[in-house]
């Protein structure tokens, strides 16, 4: 394997484990403690099977095409094409001259395919050599437009002597708002905006390797390692992003909310695709308010995704590249997928379907690896739920019949029976939350509040819906896009001062309907379509269209009844309440991936306790346990650098039990004091310590302040908290790390910084406290879930009917403790970093060290932790560690 550096021995083990899967085509989970360089394994391991791969299918090309070239003359050897076994002698001349025919396509087809893969090459070593090509596209894109903005001022001089008709053009203008007759001709003109470059575009899919993983910034690092790794110069990778993260067109950037920026680059490039004579008659108010995206060419995005294939870029290079270019880098990106080797993009682009199809991503026979995969079951129950809220349900109502009053004489009959169903639907959704789709939801108070739990069949049937096919209705609002006309419509009439007129019947009701609109449309007028976002609270509000959320709820309920249930959430008023879609069975989800892919590879840092992604994941996609394999690797660390410790009582003998009934005694909170205190005395740098939840830590806080336990911690660290508001986080790491530093530089009576975290809050995952840190991670308590909720309860007891008992426990047990325990062995990785790296763990609850507790912490912890029943032995151990490093320093 080509490494940057010499790999240490668990890397090699890492990478041939890898390859091995990736050749056999299995499910592999793999499992490599942070700071073992998993990223670049990962990266060498997988893109050597692929180099190694495509080495293969070239000689096996040249072989058949030899073969084709030598058997011109009929002798070509029956035996060396595939799927042409000797059919029993009875080979008479038409079954030969149909096996000759298949013979030549497919040397034919080799033969197209080679002179396009060619062509690609030539095209991209020209570009990686050639400065001037780069900038001749850019002096010709400046020139275009400098002819456009002449253009257009000679335009406007020439309109300005005519005052045309604002009504006719009003009328003109809403033509596009109305449904066409049912059928999507949105995908036919962009298609046939691109008609001229069809052979481009039909691009074969080579084989790829699809990386995904959570966040953009563990994304970004990854393509980082890839240009720093030996095949960083002639990978084609391609990152792929949302439109959020990658539109350079700043009008609509601004719109903040990501359902407004895609709803506006749709409507942008229908415009584009709109009739050009129209654009040549319109006014000076049809240019504003029906904009084309300058940035979506195709000669542009032809030229960027040639770029992108060229040399390996990040997201942010890619966006400077496409602002440079004046290209969109979220069309280019996927233009650049079938060339492709190296796909990087988000867990929910792979994991959700409908999503998958419009990138289009395509999974027959690729490669998989999602990495960062130890919440993969939940990301994936996350994805595929969906909730709406009784203020949507009646703003949506409230808007689509205005629209087909509006309409209706235009609208044909199909759409109107569709729109009907959806209305209906919509009041019978509002009426299981006890109210009236005709009345303000905000006024409406709801008489039986709680929370109450049913399956989607009991759901259809008690709300009198399962009479309405919602597999057609669903394919209806995918087709017809009416979510998209009727944002358009929304945004001509949404605010105040334009009413919709109605027929005598609904004047009543208009001025409750426009008071909808615009407590749905918040401050984004008609004329104003740039007005700022607002707050992040009110962004809810401001989606594009509440029927956007809705249709995802509707597509829900097509789920089997047995994969999930509807929460129907009841709060004080209707407008409060919400409807809920839990989905229980992430594995149906999941299974078309596992079955169209060639290998799926499931790696992450801490992937223990691994029994959930066997059993609930591929067991129930269909898996054949065979075709599983399993790898987990130790630490790089020397053993001695790490000292993990289970306490079982504290210093004046307290057993330590945080379980919800007496982690809130006086005594176990002292006694957690008490602990941090002394540990404060002997262990340098930083020290960070998680609660269960914000709640909890806030008590604890508290009780020490009114007990005076906090002057004497602070005396010796500064104290920290982790922030509510991700905002915050940074300005907090920063403050945490000047101070460590600080008091080590200054020495004297402080000695750093206690950072008093929460468990699954925003400093345990992704942030590394290495050195000095995170010299020591307590973890106080253990961080069982909420086993009140509603949602926990009834994952439990379909786990209970449809999983096997393990070891006698019963799954729903197995489920929380699991649970519990990736929390924990998630926070508690935070501190080991690199190979040069050493902490000390301590873990406080006499729990841990029941052997069903102990074994699912990660091996490389497992073999190294001793369990202490009295603190006084567990104190000298730390002492002593920590001293001894000290002087090693």
């Amino acid at each position: 394997f080509p490494f940057p550096y010499t790999p240490y021995r668990i890397q090699e083990q890492f990478m041939e484990a890898l390859y091995g899967a990736l050749e056999a085509g299995r499910v592999g989970i793999f499992e490599s403690p942070t700071g073992t360089g998993k990223s670049l394994s990962l990266i060498c391991g997988a893109l050597s099977w692929l180099r190694d791969w495509e080495e293969k299918r070239r000689q096996e090309e040249a072989r058949l095409l030899a073969l084709g070239a030598s058997g011109q003359d009929g002798q070509t050897p029956q035996q060396a094409w595939p799927g042409s076994a000797d059919t029993a002698g009875e080979l008479d001349w038409v079954t030969a001259f149909v096996q000759k025919k298949e013979e030549r396509d497919m040397v034919d087809r080799l033969k197209e395919e080679q002179i396009r893969r060619k062509k690609r090459e030539d095209r991209l070593e020209k570009i990686r050599h050639n400065v001037q090509l780069k900038y001749a596209a850019k002096r010709k894109r400046c020139e275009e437009d400098e002819a456009k903005r002449l253009l257009q001022l000679s335009k406007e001089a020439l309109s300005q002597g005519s005052g045309e008709g604002v009504l006719d053009q009003l009328d003109h203008n809403e033509e596009e708002l109305i449904l066409a007759e049912y059928e999507s001709d949105e995908e036919k003109k962009v298609v046939s905006g691109l008609e001229e470059h069809d052979d481009d575009l039909e691009e074969e899919h080579v084989t790829k390797i699809y990386y995904c993983s959570r966040t953009h910034s563990q994304l970004s690092q990854f393509v980082r390692e890839v240009q720093k790794s030996p095949f960083g110069k002639d990978t084609r990778l391609v990152s792929l992003g949302s439109r959020q993260n990658l539109c350079v067109n700043e009008e609509v950037r601004h719109l903040g909310a990501l359902q407004l920026i895609n709803d506006r680059c749709m409507e942008m490039q229908k415009n584009k695709h709109g009739k050009k004579s129209d654009e040549e008659n319109e006014g000076k108010k049809r240019r504003v308010s029906r904009p084309v995206c300058p940035f979506y060419t195709y000669e542009q995005m032809q030229f960027l995704c040639d770029e992108i294939l060229a040399e390996v870029k990040d997201i942010e290079q890619l966006v400077s590249l496409g602002r440079e270019t004046k290209a969109c880098p979220y069309y280019g990106s996927r233009y650049a997928i079938p060339a492709a080797q190296l796909v990087v993009l988000p867990y929910q682009m792979l994991l959700h379907e409908p999503t998958r199809n419009a990138a289009g991503i395509k999974l027959k026979d690729q490669v998989v690896i999602i990495d960062e995969a130890h919440n993969l079951i939940d990301t994936i129950t996350c994805i595929h739920s969906a909730e709406v809220s009784g203020s949507q349900l009646c703003c949506a109502h409230s808007q689509l019949s205005q629209y087909m009053e509006r309409y209706r004489k235009r609208l044909k009959a199909k759409n109107l029976m569709y729109i009907k169903q959806i209305l209906y639907l919509l009041e019978r959704f509002v009426a299981m939350l006890g109210g009236n789709v005709n009345q303000n939801p905000g006024c409406q108070a709801v008489s039986q509040t709680g929370t109450v739990l049913k399956s989607i069949n009991d759901f259809l049937f008690q709300s009198q819906t399962d009479n309405i096919n919602l597999f057609k209705v669903q394919r209806y609002c995918e087709k017809s896009l009416i979510s998209r006309k009727l944002f358009g419509f929304v945004e001509r009439y949404g605010g105040p001062a334009t009413a919709v007129k109605t027929n005598k019947e609904n004047q009543k009701l208009a001025g409750l309907q426009n008071f909808l609109l615009t407590l749905q449309q918040g401050s984004d007028k008609e004329g104003t379509p740039q007005s700022p976002p607002m707050e992040a609270e009110h962004d809810h509000l401001r989606t594009a269209s509440p029927l956007m959320q809705i249709e995802g709820f509707l597509s829900a309920l097509t789920n089997a009844n047995q994969d999930g249930r509807v929460i129907l959430n009841r709060q004080g008023t209707v407008g409060q309440s919400s409807l809920k879609f839990l989905l229980l069975n992430p594995a149906v989800h999941f299974a078309k991936v596992v079955e169209e892919c060639r290998a799926v590879i499931i790696a992450g840092g801490t992937m223990q306790p691994v029994a959930d992604f066997r059993e609930q994941l591929l067991c129930c996609a269909g898996v054949d346990p065979a075709r599983v394999v399993e790898f987990s690797c130790g630490h790089v660390i020397p053993p001695e650098n790490i000292l993990p410790i289970i306490l079982c009582s504290g210093p004046s003998n307290q057993q330590l039990e945080f379980t919800f009934q007496t982690r809130d005694l006086p005594q176990m909170m002292d006694e957690t004091g008490r602990i941090l205190c002394n540990l404060c005395n002997v262990i340098p740098g930083g020290v960070v310590c998680f609660f269960p939840s914000y709640e909890y830590e806030k008590q604890v806080y508290g009780h020490w302040e009114k007990t005076g336990l906090l002057s004497r911690l602070a005396a010796k660290k500064k104290i920290f908290q982790e922030p509510k508001k991700a905002n915050q986080v940074e300005q907090v790491l920063v403050e945490y790390a000047k101070c460590i530093k600080r008091c080590s530089q200054t020495g004297g009576q402080m000695t750093g910084a206690l950072l008093l975290s929460v468990v699954g809050g925003k400093m345990s995952e992704g942030i590394n406290f290495s050195d000095d840190l995170g010299r020591c991670v307590i973890m106080v308590g253990m961080p069982y879930p909420n086993i009140k909720s509603p949602e926990l309860q009834e994952k439990m007891t379909w786990l209970d009917k449809t999983m096997p008992r393990a070891a006698g426990q019963a799954p729903s047990r197995v489920l929380t403790e699991n649970l519990c325990m990736k929390a924990v062995n998630q926070s508690i990785g935070r501190a080991i970093r690199h190979q040069k790296d050493f902490a000390s763990i301590l873990l406080l609850d006499h729990r841990y060290a029941r052997p069903a507790i102990f074994n699912k912490l990660p091996q490389w912890i497992r073999e190294r932790t001793q369990v202490k029943p009295a603190f006084g032995s567990a104190f000298a151990e730390l002492r002593k560690f920590h001293r001894g490093k000290l002087d090693a320093l």
